[in-house]
């Protein structure tokens, strides 16, 4: 066991709503410009996840829906 074991789990979407509270005020135009294009690979990437699973879930109603 290690102490990572022990520490709790970060919550799925914790992340993104702290990103949500933080202030943007602190940062300069160039690190806003790095955050949105750090966001749209984010966006590009979670655009693939369910481009690929709605692939899975249209293959699989494909094979179990046999002539309906």
């Amino acid at each position: 066991m290690t102490f990572e074991d022990l520490e709790p789990r970060i919550g799925r979407g914790a992340t993104l709503t702290a990103l949500g509270r933080e202030d943007l005020d602190l940062y300069s135009v160039q690190e806003l410009d790095e955050r949105i294009a750090a966001l749209d690979t984010e966006i590009a990437r979670a655009r693939s996840a369910i481009a690929a699973k709605q692939a899975k879930k249209s293959a699989a109603d494909a094979l179990f829906n046999f002539g309906a």
